[in-house]
């Protein structure tokens, strides 16, 4: 009799302990993600104040560079064809975007790639010729200058893009990034970045992918103020510019 009784107390005993531990962990859970909350908010209003510097100093900059834009479009189009090349990219989190640039090569281009891919200068993914035929005479200059890059100042006004940070890559680029490069993506891409004001195109893949990989690690506003400084001179310089 006295074997059932204690057999009778210890179930509700250990149930009401199970029940215990099952309430335990569950608040312990309920701590983490609210700490991760916690965590994340500051982040979120961090990414947005970002986001609304970028884009209001980008407008800032349209408005300053007007008659410098309002020359380069009216050179493209004397030149012949469309003024803009609109190209798919891979922004933050691998969200797609369209990418402005003045068109600095001929109206055909991306159909005269495959005969050229034996001819590429570039580095890992990227293609790059030193001397790519498809360049317009106008483009030779664009380029040089980086004055063809000057559309995306739109891209940050829209917020697909940040005037610093690893350059925007093709989804055929990005299909092909090693573990390291992925980490370009946890960012949206920028106007310039550290490797452009490192080198640019005469930087190795692993050389560019790691400054971004650093830049990623890094990243402040004050990172980004000594970027575009030394962007100035990087651009009127002119090396690494193909």
């Amino acid at each position: 009799m006295n074997s059932v009784d204690r057999t009778d107390v210890a179930q509700p005993v250990r149930e009401a302990e199970q029940a215990t531990t099952a309430a335990a962990a569950a608040i312990s859970a309920a701590e983490s993600a609210a700490n991760a909350g916690v965590a994340e908010r500051p982040a979120r209003r961090t990414e947005r104040a970002r986001t609304v510097l970028h884009g209001a100093l980008a407008l800032l900059l349209v408005l300053l560079l007007a008659p410098v834009l309002v020359a380069v479009a009216v050179a493209v189009k004397l030149d012949g064809g469309p003024v803009l090349f609109r190209q798919t990219r891979v922004g933050r989190d691998g969200t797609p975007f369209t990418m402005l640039k003045f068109r600095s090569m001929c109206v055909d281009a991306e159909a005269r790639l495959a005969g050229l891919t034996d001819r590429n200068d570039g580095a890992g993914p990227l293609f790059k010729m030193c001397a790519d035929p498809r360049i317009t005479r106008v483009g030779c200059v664009l380029r040089r200058f980086s004055l063809d890059e000057l559309p995306q100042l739109f891209n940050v006004v829209g917020g697909s893009m940040a005037l610093v940070g690893p350059r925007p890559a093709l989804p055929r680029e990005v299909a092909r990034y090693c573990p390291l490069a992925r980490r370009r993506l946890a960012v949206k891409p920028g106007l310039t970045g550290l490797w452009q004001v490192s080198g640019r195109s005469d930087l190795s893949w692993e050389e560019s992918i790691r400054l971004d990989a650093e830049y990623v690690e890094r990243r402040s506003t004050a990172l980004d103020v000594r970027i575009l400084f030394r962007t100035v001179g990087a651009v009127l310089g002119g090396g690494g510019a193909y």
